[in-house]
């Protein structure tokens, strides 16, 4: 059989940096031609970064990504890599559709390019246009038509992108073709446990498709998607013949032995699954024999430290690609700051680390020194800045009692935090978690203001288990665990009144994130979430107050998306309606 090495460039793309972008695929190309690698496929978007939104319909940045395209693939021979066949994802354009309802302004299509010999041989726009959960597509781009069958080394490559390979379609073209490898280029964002869908998505398009598949995706963080790589290999019986790691950027090189390319085409007016089918024969002699590389197959991160990484690439990304260095936030010793305190720190660095403690009247002893703790076990900078003059003096002039006098001395934490922000340039971060999200318990304009919100979409039972795992990971390798034990294990307060914890306003954490995960992650009404064993009035509680906290989640701080289902792209619904749960369904 002839052989071809294949090269996955798993890479972190900044959306809109085009220059950037695209010395990134020269220095893998380099790469992939050092290592004698024949054909190497980057992800979707990749020019552009992804997902570019709104941006997709600008005619500058289409014009801007369509000459990227050629320049790079002129650049790509003029730098000693033209040779090697280079698929690239890029912002290109339809020609042939008429100005009608529906159709994007532009007509932008997501595609990819061909590059070789300093051309763009082929192009390809993806067709199934993903629409559900955090994609939007169908507003943004015009749906292709043609899948591509590129003839490489005398072995056919059939491409599909990303959503593509969802659906019915490719892998019975690639069939059809006899196609012996199906190449897959994505901008598919994490989510807990999506790695095992992917693998067994992987499998059965091989499977159907009777070929090797090679998936290749994008890492790092972009506002609050992230991206985990888990970049893979499978042949048509499912077996995995190389793996990436995940969140790291990585140049993954397979070597296949491929059945040779057949004249096998379909009649010109066949489709599969929408799909018309397009060859082009780049090199139709096989490559000169040569010893394979041994087998690169990467384990899976345990489920804790890959949710845990996730938090860090998002934060960093978000700090550093938004122009930042350093970050600042509250530091009250409560479980949420500091968990935040040890993500900032692990994507950040300590030096970059700035907490600050604001005592009140009402906070407790164990509360400062557990922030001091962790600042001394960490290296992050901790700043003490008393609440209670200033408390007392807005109290002269408003009076203010019950829950609007609570409220007053969080207002005035995040006062000083965006002061110290605007003097210093920190970026400022929001410690709340997913389950106070979900109800409410925050106060607007005080712990909810910040830029970024690294524990958004993590549920309070959740952040103690990351907790644990992180002290256990540091004691494992013999480093100081960042999290005073204390902090996990005493019962948790906002500290805004004498006697103060969680549980005067909300039910206990383990039975309020059983509720909201049927409510929020799952979509199910009250009489579904009911008749799972909850007790009819925790779950009228706990929807009125989820309901109630919409117009607090539209004004929360972006943070990085861990569950199937989070606040803001994921979940929409509107601030102002009248529809309400029953009991009765």
């Amino acid at each position: 059989m002839p052989q071809m090495r294949l090269a996955l460039a798993q890479v972190n793309a900044t959306v809109g940096d085009l220059a950037a972008n695209a010395d990134l695929v020269v220095d893998y190309c380099k790469e992939a031609v050092s290592r004698g690698v024949h054909l190497v496929v980057f992800p979707e978007m990749m020019l552009t970064g992804y997902p570019i939104e709104d941006l997709a319909m600008r005619a500058s940045l289409i014009k801007a990504s369509r000459a990227a395209a050629e320049d790079l693939a002129v650049r790509l021979k003029d730098e000693g890599c033209g040779e090697l066949v280079a698929m690239v994802g890029f912002l290109d354009q339809a020609h042939d559709v008429t100005e009608k309802i529906g159709i994007p302004k532009n007509a932008p299509t997501n595609s990819v390019a061909v590059m070789h010999g300093g051309e763009i041989v082929a192009r390809q726009a993806k067709h199934h246009l993903w629409n559900y959960g955090v994609g939007d597509e169908i507003r943004n781009f015009v749906a292709g038509d043609t899948i591509n069958v590129v003839q490489i080394g005398g072995i056919d490559v059939a491409l599909a992108i990303c959503e593509d390979l969802w659906r019915d379609g490719p892998s019975a073209a690639a069939k059809a073709a006899d196609a012996a490898l199906l190449v897959v280029p994505n901008g598919s964002p994490y989510e807990a446990d999506k790695d095992d869908v992917r693998l067994e998505l992987c499998a059965r398009r091989a499977a159907e498709g009777e070929c090797v598949l090679a998936y290749v995706n994008l890492v790092g963080g972009q506002d609050e998607l992230v991206f985990d790589g888990d970049s893979i290999v499978v042949d048509a019986a499912g077996a995995v013949l190389g793996r990436s790691g995940q969140f790291e950027p990585e140049l993954l090189v397979v070597d296949l032995d491929l059945p040779a390319a057949t004249p096998a085409m379909p009649g010109a007016d066949e489709r599969f699954g929408g799909l018309a089918i397009k060859r082009t024969i780049v090199s139709a002699e096989p490559f000169e024999a040569y010893e394979p590389l041994p087998t690169v197959t990467n384990e899976r991160m345990p489920r804790h430290e890959e949710i845990w990484t996730a938090l860090v690439v998002g934060l960093r990304d978000y700090v550093h690609k938004n122009g930042f260095q350093s970050v600042l936030f509250g530091m009250s010793g409560g479980i949420d700051s500091t968990l935040v305190a040890a993500i900032a720190v692990d994507a950040l660095g300590a030096e970059n680390v700035f907490g600050v403690s604001n005592p009140s009247a009402w906070s407790s002893e164990h509360s400062k020194s557990d922030a001091a703790e962790q600042a001394r076990r960490t290296g992050l900078s901790l700043d003490t800045v008393p609440i209670a003059p200033i408390f007392d003096a807005y109290q002269e002039a408003l009076h203010l009692d019950g829950l609007a006098e609570e409220n007053l001395q969080a207002r005035i934490r995040a006062v000083i935090w965006m002061g110290l922000s605007n003097q210093h340039g920190h970026l400022v971060l929001a410690c709340g978690n997913k389950s106070e999200l979900a109800t409410g318990y925050s106060t607007i304009y005080g712990d909810a203001v910040g830029a970024f919100a690294p524990i958004k979409d993590v549920p309070k039972t959740l952040v103690w288990e990351l907790a644990k795992w992180r002290n256990q990971a540091a004691a494992e390798r013999g480093e100081t665990p960042p999290i005073p034990e204390g902090t996990i294990t005493k019962q948790p307060s906002a500290e805004l009144r004498p006697g103060q914890y969680d549980s005067d306003s909300l039910p206990p954490y383990d039975l309020l994130d059983a509720v909201l995960d049927a409510y929020v992650e799952r979509d199910l009404g009250s009489a579904d979430v009911i008749a799972e064993g909850f007790d009819p009035a925790l779950v009228e509680r706990v929807i009125t107050l989820v309901d109630r906290a919409e117009y607090k989640r539209r004004q929360y701080p972006p943070g990085p998306k861990v569950s199937r289902r989070n606040f803001g792209r994921d979940r929409r619904v509107p601030i102002t309606h009248r529809w309400r749960e029953k009991l009765d369904g």
